[in-house]
């Protein structure tokens, strides 16, 4: 296969520019699989990226191999003393290089940036490294055309002849598009969108919301964040982690997933799947505790969905039974990613200290670097609480707590098989080194152990054992498992205030980019999900 072949095409074009910046649409095309998607950022998106990549010496060699050196910077007084041409040559050059240098395309932020794994899979970025040699970029076939920015990824031979080729140019068409930073095949959505019916949840941030779509009839969990709260609390950096994660499109029948996310001047919505069997969390309040095969059941399926995150490099952190719902069949669904960490491969740490202080494995109270088993950690936890009603080490009084959960044994208050006991002391195992799920081989161990000898997981992954509880719900709107703490408060007026969407830029600069519309599917890719 030639060298000189490449199975991108990308098209770049001003979709809107003011004296607050520019927003540019990129539109790629993969030849290989033949999807097409576009994407839609800011001039200082481009410009963080590019810093970003500056600072690996190999990706600056790239750059500086291309001719991209620096980027004009924007600012107020930038932008009158510059050409807005120089701007848009900068985007191209940059858009350019990337989808011609496959060292590049396979760097996370590229991939994200650019949307890129949304649409196309792992496998597909792997036939990338076919392309190791740099691109002859006269034969590259590429869509810009005289509609299209223009720029050259080969060095211009003197800066006069660079501006005497864009002066020859006519002006930069923008696109016909609206200002969507969702950037995927649909415009924008709005909170008129919906129909909110009811309060279901509660969080520190703001409330989750029973939603009917009006268009499609649909229902949805909407979950609506104050923005102002977020920032008080510096809680910035969560917010967008779960966005990005939720962004993935992971394809799990056992997590939750995102359909859109979008803004308003003060609110951030994540619009979700909706299950309403109720968290598990209120089904142990009723039930106090669990039988061992309807725990075994549960927690088989939270371990295959722990399991498939760890394969996408991401740790969760958060795992508890109120983050973890039943929806109307009985099955899990896993919500709530802001704790989740990315780009955590097997043997990479992590120092943040996180969590929720009963489900806090050791070397997070100890404060020392930790990765992946204390998810396997938080897994043991919640199902010695299913099987005997509170979590392993728990006390009302939380220095207490930490310090069983950093000194104690792990006590078993009841009776209980030995496969179980023995099956929570490898989870419950305070050196990570040494805790059951701690290799390479992760969920795989803990999949294998004898506890889970009664589960054909390939059923179990199609969904194709009964749950052993049914939360006996009729309908949609039937919200018999909901804490009635939630249902009685009235939906606040305020999540339909059109007024503050038509302000809804993030003025904050804090939430650039959260917008996002779910990619179009076709059925056979349904199917194999």
């Amino acid at each position: 296969m030639s060298a000189n072949f490449h199975p991108f095409k990308t098209k770049v074009e001003l979709e809107a520019g003011n004296s607050k910046g520019f927003v540019y649409r990129v539109s790629v095309s993969y030849q290989q699989s033949l999807k097409e998607w576009f994407v839609l950022q800011h001039y200082t998106g481009f410009e963080r990226l590019f810093k970003f990549l500056k600072k690996t010496e190999e990706y600056k060699q790239i750059l500086s191999r291309r001719c991209l050196q620096k980027m004009p910077k924007k600012g107020i007084m930038s932008s009158f003393l510059k050409n807005n041409q120089d701007y848009n040559n900068a985007v191209l050059a940059l858009t350019d290089i990337v989808f011609t240098e496959p060292k590049l395309l396979n760097v996370d932020e590229v991939q994200v940036f650019f949307a890129i794994t949304r649409h196309i899979s792992k496998v597909d970025m792997a036939y990338m490294a076919e392309y190791n040699q740099v691109p002859n970029n006269n034969k590259i076939k590429n869509s810009l055309t005289t509609n299209s920015i223009t720029s050259s990824s080969r060095c211009a031979t003197n800066e006069s002849s660079h501006s005497d080729r864009v002066s020859n140019r006519s002006s930069i068409p923008t696109s016909p598009t609206s200002w969507n930073l969702a950037g995927t095949f649909k415009n924008n959505v709005v909170p008129t969108d919906f129909e909110f019916l009811k309060v279901i949840g509660k969080g520190s941030f703001g409330k989750v919301l029973l939603a009917q779509h009006k268009m499609d009839k649909q229902f949805y969990a909407v979950k609506v964040l104050h923005k102002s709260m977020i920032i008080k609390k510096n809680e910035q950096n969560h917010i967008m982690a779960e966005r990005n994660v939720l962004t993935k499109n992971l394809k799990h029948p056992f997590l939750v997933s995102l359909y859109y996310s979008f803004q308003t001047a003060d609110k951030l919505y994540f619009v979700l799947d909706y299950a309403n069997g109720g968290e598990l969390f209120f089904h142990l309040q009723k039930e106090r505790i669990f039988p061992e095969p309807r725990a075994r059941f549960y927690a088989a399926e939270i371990g295959s969905a722990i399991g498939y995150m760890h394969g996408q490099d991401i740790l969760y952190r958060d795992l508890k039974p109120e983050n973890l719902l039943l929806d109307r069949e009985g099955h899990v669904v896993i919500t709530d990613f802001g704790l989740c960490k990315e780009r955590i491969t097997s043997g990479q740490t992590t120092a943040t200290f996180c969590g929720t202080p009963e489900y806090l494995a050791p070397e997070v109270l100890a404060k020392r670097p930790y990765g992946k088993a204390i998810d396997w950690w938080c897994l043991g936890s919640v199902l010695y609480e299913m099987l005997y009603g509170l979590p392993p080490f728990y006390s009302r009084n939380q220095q207490e707590m930490y310090q069983a959960i950093l000194t104690q044994p792990l006590v078993f208050k009841a009776a209980g098989s030995h496969t179980t006991r023995h099956l929570l002391k490898g989870l419950l195992q305070k050196d990570p080194k040494r805790r059951l799920g701690s290799s390479d081989r992760d969920w795989l161990d803990i999949k294998n152990h004898d506890f889970f000898k009664s589960i054909n997981f390939n059923d179990l992954l199609q969904k194709k054992i009964r749950p052993p509880y049914n939360p006996g719900v009729e309908n949609e709107e039937d919200l018999k498992n909901i804490d009635a703490t939630f249902k009685n408060e009235a939906v606040p007026m305020s999540v339909i205030d059109v007024g503050t969407y038509s302000r809804r830029r993030d003025s904050t600069g804090a939430f650039l980019g959260f917008s996002y519309v779910r990619p179009l599917t076709s059925p056979d890719e349904d199917e194999s999900a």
